[in-house]
C-alpha cells in the first residue's frame, strides 16, 4: 500500500509534466539514445535491469525498464544484454522511419557508460561466454559492422538512462528526467555531484 502511495503522490505532484520536442539545426529526424544496466539489483532473483530511451526530435520515441531474462555474471554481460535489446529496438525503429520516408542515414548512436561492452561490440575476437550472451554479441557486433548502431563512450554520471534502472536522489532524478522529456538541452557537464545543464 506504501508503494501505491508513492506512485500516487509521484502523479499528483507531475500532472503537468509533458514531453517536449524540437526541430533544432542538430539531429533533425535523426535516431539517437541510452542504454544503461544495473548488475544484479534485483534482491531476490540477482536478475539485471534493462532500461534504454531512444530519442528524435529532442523527446523521447520508445523507452523500456525491464527486468533481463538470465542471471549475468559480470557488470559488462548486464550491460551487453542491455545494449542488445536496445539495438533490436533500433532496428525495428529504423525500419518503420524509413516507411515514413526518414531513413537514417548514419548509424544509431546509442550512449553507453561500460568501455568493456564497447570494446566487445567492435571487436570480434571470441571470448567465454555462455550461448544466450554469444548469440547477442554476435547480434550486436553484426549491427555495428553493418553501420546500424554504434555505441558511444558516456560517462556514468552522466547516463540518462541511470533513472530506468536504479533509485536515485530526487535531484538527480529529476534532472535525468527533464532531459528525457526533452525539456533541457543536451549539453551537460558534471559540477558538485550532479548534473547540470547548459544552454547551447
Amino acid at each position: 500500500m506504501e508503494a501505491a502511495e508513492h506512485v500516487l503522490r509521484y502523479l499528483r505532484a507531475t500532472w503537468n509534466e509533458t514531453i517536449t520536442y524540437t526541430r533544432g539545426s542538430r539531429r533533425v529526424n535523426e535516431l539517437w539514445g541510452w542504454v544503461d544496466a544495473d548488475w544484479a539489483g534485483d534482491t531476490d532473483t540477482r536478475r539485471s535491469h534493462t532500461g534504454y530511451i531512444l530519442m528524435m526530435n529532442g523527446g523521447p520515441i520508445s523507452w523500456k525498464s525491464r527486468l533481463q531474462d538470465n542471471v549475468s555474471l559480470s557488470t559488462s554481460e548486464a550491460e551487453f544484454v542491455a545494449a542488445s535489446q536496445a539495438a533490436q529496438e533500433v532496428v525495428y525503429l529504423r525500419e518503420t522511419l524509413r516507411d515514413f520516408g526518414y531513413s537514417q542515414s548514419t548509424a544509431t548512436d546509442i550512449f553507453e557508460d561500460k568501455l568493456a561492452c564497447i570494446a566487445m561490440s567492435e571487436n570480434p575476437v571470441r571470448r567465454k561466454f555462455s550461448r544466450h550472451i554469444d548469440i547477442r554479441r554476435y547480434f550486436v557486433c553484426e549491427l555495428v559492422k553493418a553501420n546500424i548502431v554504434k555505441l558511444i563512450p558516456l560517462r556514468t554520471h552522466k547516463m540518462v538512462a541511470d533513472a530506468l534502472t536504479k533509485s536515485m536522489p530526487s535531484p538527480a532524478f529529476i534532472a535525468r528526467r527533464k532531459v528525457m522529456l526533452g525539456q533541457v538541452p543536451l549539453s551537460l557537464k558534471f559540477s558538485g555531484g550532479c548534473l547540470t545543464y547548459m544552454s547551447t
